[in-house]
């Protein structure tokens, strides 16, 4: 299976600070892959490298394509979404949909009219008029009638509410992603794309702490819920992370088999925001 995404040892740095360190992974067509990390972990400049928008050391491929030498080209074929908030305010929506028709040849006014049309969006209204829910609601409908191969949405749903949230991911989810099409989202509110996501990628201070598909991370972190003389077994398995909650302790393990496990606690798949803690806490020690 041909990438969609291909790095190889990219390194990106500012100065003296190194934003991104020698990274290297891989994005199969037909994935939803969460990039998870703190403020100033790399996350925007590692897309900021995929989306061509600056140069890198070692070997980037998007789409078979050299994104920043080649990026007017590869632009066709990816849409972006750093903040719903940066649309020109000043413009009216139809004004709005001229200038996307004008400039991507993969635009489809037809369809964005027809996502429109399930919303309370005029098209006389300017962008300044509308509330940030409604913005989005635009956003998405713009994006969404883009025949595009990847999407790149970097935090998108940043300063909107839950019900916001969860509409802005369950319209991506049903109406627009397919096995075709692949999807990058970074979020910092990881337990809401949880469910979305395909594959997880933790990045911290430049590095790669995790790169998986999501139904193989059962199969190497395990968490335990236990106590007493089960506790000090359990402990001496060496949890990457342990930590006390209502008088039991929650121990977190990586590589540690479930049959080595039981009769200790209760076993559970840990939640991505919980690993996502231990891996960064580890990471750092």
């Amino acid at each position: 299976m041909t990438s969609l995404v291909s790095a190889q040892g990219v390194s990106k740095n500012y100065g003296s600070v190194r934003a991104v360190d020698n990274v290297s992974f891989e994005i199969e067509k037909g994935k939803i892959l969460g990039v998870i990390g703190p403020n100033g972990a790399g996350k925007t400049t590692l897309l900021k490298a995929v989306l061509g928008l600056t140069d890198c050391e070692g070997q980037l491929s998007v789409l078979g394509l050299d994104p920043f030498r080649q990026r007017k080209e590869l632009m066709q074929n990816i849409c972006f979404i750093a903040d719903v908030a940066v649309l020109p305010r000043w413009m009216k929506v139809w004004q709005l949909l001229d200038y996307v028709e004008a400039v991507h040849p993969n635009f489809s006014r037809k369809r964005a009219e027809g996502h429109l049309q399930s919303t309370k969006i005029q098209s006389t209204a300017k962008v300044r008029q509308l509330s940030k829910g409604m913005v989005t609601q635009l956003h998405l409908s713009i994006i969404m009638a883009i025949d595009a191969k990847l999407l790149v949405l970097d935090e998108p749903t940043l300063g909107l509410d839950i019900i916001f949230r969860k509409e802005f991911y369950a319209n991506l989810l049903n109406d627009y992603f397919d096995d075709e099409r692949t999807i990058i989202i970074t979020t910092h509110q990881v337990e809401e794309v949880e469910y979305l996501l395909t594959d997880v990628m933790f990045i911290d201070e430049g590095r790669i702490l995790l790169d998986s598909p999501m139904d193989l991370l059962a199969d190497t972190y395990v968490e335990v819920l236990t106590s007493g003389e089960n506790a000090v077994k359990a402990r001496a398995l060496g949890p990457i992370a342990d930590n006390e909650m209502f008088g039991e302790s929650v121990m977190l393990f990586e590589g540690v088999s479930r049959d080595r496990l039981e009769g200790f606690g209760e076993l559970r798949t840990p939640a991505i925001a919980d690993l996502f803690v231990a891996k960064i806490k580890g990471a750092r020690k």
